[in-house]
């Protein structure tokens, strides 16, 4: 399978995989960003994508990013249909200001299969074990 990228700024980084068996591709920055802790920021990529229909690019946390300096992801989802330039979320959740500098990696992309489903309206649904059992029903 291939994964279509079109640079929409001659300066832009190609998304990568930095081993050859990760499961997400890095995205990167196409400018430095500064992000004062507590903000959320739009960080271009300078790059559109062509997901293949009936797959959804699903982006996450740069691990390192997020547990040492609480960069976290926002508005993670990718449709297939979506054509227009890539520009990542980001929220700044640590103490310090974080500064992401042209070319560094921000978030990284999983493409996956999607299941689109028929959404019909019933007037009840099936029983199960957990009914409706919510947030911290399993305990500690």
């Amino acid at each position: 399978m291939q994964l279509k990228v079109k640079k929409v700024d001659s300066e832009a980084k190609l998304p990568q995989y930095a081993h050859p068996y990760d499961a997400g591709m890095d995205l990167f920055a196409l400018e430095e960003v500064k992000i004062k802790s507590g903000e959320t920021a739009r960080i271009r990529s300078g790059i559109a994508l062509e997901i293949p229909e009936g797959f959804v690019g699903l982006c996450w946390d740069k691990s390192g990013l997020s547990m040492k300096s609480g960069i976290k992801v926002l508005a993670g989802v990718i449709d297939a249909g979506f054509r227009g330039e890539l520009v990542m979320g980001v929220i700044n959740l640590g103490k310090e200001e974080y500064v992401f500098e042209k070319g560094h990696k921000v978030m990284q992309m999983l493409v996956q299969p999607v299941e689109i489903l028929d959404i019909i309206e019933v007037e009840e649904l099936s029983e199960a074990e957990r009914g409706e059992n919510g947030f911290g029903s399993t305990g500690k």
